[in-house]
């Protein structure tokens, strides 16, 4: 049978008309065997080009969408790889990847816990494990980032080379995810302040699964079709782009530490753009790399809040009073704070937003030192809400002052003339 379809066309055919059998009721089971005995393993590019070729022919994304997981399922496993390239360190792909080994941990990490609750008597308080069930779908929430780059970066580019089919159906299944997860951080919120094992293994089958095979099976397609496609199409300078595009976005879980940069001709500089670039305001300017230097030596942690609530910037001075990694850049600023806390967060915001407050001011003793943690809501010049400022200092040696010094002191044990 393998020679009556050795060509491209022929493949490419009857997996249509295999997808079309799924679609029209047949059971991925039934179907499956039969593929993978005519088909052996299935290039990834086929795949690709039926869906796109099926949109073309009419059939509405909506119904790719709607059972999508049906022909995943059917096609486990028998997706081929072969000569497909590999991502280096550092490269847009190779995050992506790090990203999905982060969220299969978190996954089965919860898989854990649901296990725990289900080997509990149905009646047994579990408060506490709802707590922790909860703190590792905070974590899965970090999934916005990976969807958004993949949405705002990868999709475009792939658009420009003619690859609109996956992007659509991809994007939709962002969107169910999205839907999936919000209702089992709003299951979880609610059971927050009592909840039974037995209510905990119910919400697992009715929620918390669901969100969780929503993004195991979205992984399975960017490492099976997604990602081999998008190294095969992309050229190294559509890579660089993407890459300086998601540092601003921010990254899932992680933080590359490894800098990708390809053996790429230096373009031309364009005429006009001589000398360093500058960042001017009111009363003055810097240079990128003078402004970044200011706010890393100032002596306490920032970190800017934007109006929708999502991280975009923190200050990387060289002692840190809180952890801090890019990882959160981009993520929503209650998904940063254990679940216990959340509710003060979001009594800080929403009396900044409604201009009833302008500053929240904590201070705490730990580890044998004094800190200072202050949030203050930014304004426009109309008062317009444009986001909070946390500002963190370490005031233990200044609480500690006495007296006065009026002369210059670089004394051995104070090199830089402070306590």
């Amino acid at each position: 049978m393998s020679e009556l379809i050795d060509n491209a066309r022929r493949r490419k055919d009857l997996l249509k008309h295999m997808i079309l059998e799924l679609h029209a009721g047949r059971a991925p089971e039934a179907v499956r065997p039969q593929l993978i005995r005519l088909l052996g393993e299935v290039p990834y590019g086929d795949v690709v080009a039926v869906e796109q070729e099926m949109i073309a022919e009419g059939l509405p994304v909506e119904e790719i969408l709607r059972l999508c997981d049906v022909h995943t399922a059917a096609l486990q496993g028998a997706i081929s790889q072969t000569g497909a390239r590999t991502a280096p360190e550092g490269h847009p792909v190779h995050t992506f990847q790090q990203e999905n080994r982060a969220l299969e941990w978190e996954i089965e990490s919860l898989e854990s816990l649901l296990a725990g609750a289900q080997a509990m008597a149905e009646d047994a308080e579990a408060k506490s494990l709802v707590h922790l069930i909860r703190e590792r779908f905070n974590h899965l929430m970090d999934v916005e980032k990976h969807y958004l780059r993949k949405e705002h970066l990868l999709f475009p580019y792939l658009e420009r080379h003619g690859i609109k089919g996956p992007p659509t159906v991809m994007w939709g299944k962002h969107d169910e995810t999205r839907r999936l997860l919000r209702g089992a951080m709003d299951a979880l919120g609610s059971a927050a302040k009592a909840a039974t094992a037995g209510e905990i293994v119910a919400m697992a089958a009715l929620v918390l699964r669901p969100a969780m095979a929503a993004i195991s099976g979205m992984i399975d397609k960017e490492e099976r079709i997604l990602f081999p496609m998008c190294l095969d199409t992309l050229a190294d300078r559509e890579w660089v782009e993407i890459a300086r595009g998601s540092a601003e976005i921010g990254f899932c879980l992680v933080d590359p530490a490894d800098e990708w940069k390809p053996d790429l001709e230096a373009p031309e500089e364009p005429e006009g753009l001589a000398g360093p670039i500058r960042v001017n305001l009111p009363s003055g300017s810097f240079t990128p790399e003078e402004l970044a230097a200011v706010l890393n030596t100032i002596p306490f942690d920032l970190t800017f809040v934007d109006r929708e609530d999502t991280v975009r910037y923190f200050t990387q001075g060289k002692e840190r009073i809180f952890a801090r990694t890019r990882a959160i850049l981009g993520r929503k600023v209650q998904y940063c704070h254990p679940p216990s806390s959340v509710d003060v967060v979001e009594q800080i915001l929403d009396a900044f937003k409604s201009g009833r407050r302008d500053r929240a001011a904590f201070w705490i003793e730990m580890g044998g030192r004094f800190l200072s943690i202050e949030y203050f809501a930014l304004r426009g010049g109309g008062g317009e809400y444009l986001g909070c400022l946390e500002v963190s200092q370490d005031l233990t040696a200044k609480r500690a002052l006495t007296g006065e010094r009026r002369l210059l002191a670089w004394d051995e044990d104070e090199p830089d003339g402070l306590p």
